[in-house]
């Protein structure tokens, strides 16, 4: 069993089969390490990697670099694309890696008899040459290294919702220290206040 083939069981475990994203997400985390002269799995903090999707292809990445966002070393920018960016962190350099852009219809080309194209992949993928599968290109992050991967056990209040911020993800305007969703750039937005749901939630006053 060759190197891929190892990665590519360890990586099919995490899931009810093998899909080609996975198959992408290890070849796309293995050139993307040697690209930026990093051997993986990484047991440290030298490697960051930002994936731009979320779901199978990042079980590829995960298996290949050792990297997680419990460790704080992947994070997940949802572009909804199939590609990631792999950062030095002791040196800055940067590489984003995706596959290129006729890569479904050059995977046939490395299985001739397969028919059925979701398996054409599969196979094509694992077997096709890096340069006709993937795209890798040096990339300058739009903000400081040391911003991104921010100090752990930082801990402020936002002078709005009162909450905890961490990890330096506060946001100061007109001399305020807020959240980000306090800030404007939430995700979500507030239905009924919060001591109208601590109320329902501990069942006090609700009708049965």
């Amino acid at each position: 069993m060759n190197i891929l083939e190892e990665i590519l069981e360890e990586s099919a475990s995490r899931h009810k089969s093998l899909c080609p994203r996975q198959v992408l997400g290890s070849r796309v985390a293995l050139a993307g390490a040697a690209a930026v002269n990093m051997d993986v799995p990484r047991d440290d903090k030298r490697l960051l990697v930002i994936v731009e999707t979320d779901g199978c292809f990042v079980s590829g990445i995960e298996t290949v670099t050792g990297c997680g966002v419990n460790h704080r070393t992947l994070r997940v920018e949802d572009y909804g694309k199939i590609a990631a960016t792999f950062i030095n962190v002791k040196t800055g350099e940067a590489v984003r890696v995706a596959p290129r852009l006729d890569v479904r219809q050059r995977a046939r080309d490395y299985a001739p008899d397969e028919k059925r194209r979701y398996y054409a992949m599969l196979k094509g993928y694992q077997d096709m040459p890096e340069k006709e599968l993937l795209t890798i290109e040096k990339v300058a992050l739009t903000e400081p290294i040391e911003s991104i991967v921010s100090r752990a056990g930082v801990r402020v209040n936002c002078d709005n919702c009162g909450e905890e911020i961490i990890n330096e993800r506060e946001i100061l305007q007109d001399k305020h220290t807020l959240c980000i969703a306090c800030a404007g750039v939430a995700y979500y937005k507030t239905v009924l206040p919060r001591d109208i749901l601590l109320f329902a939630a501990s069942g006090i006053g609700v009708e049965k």
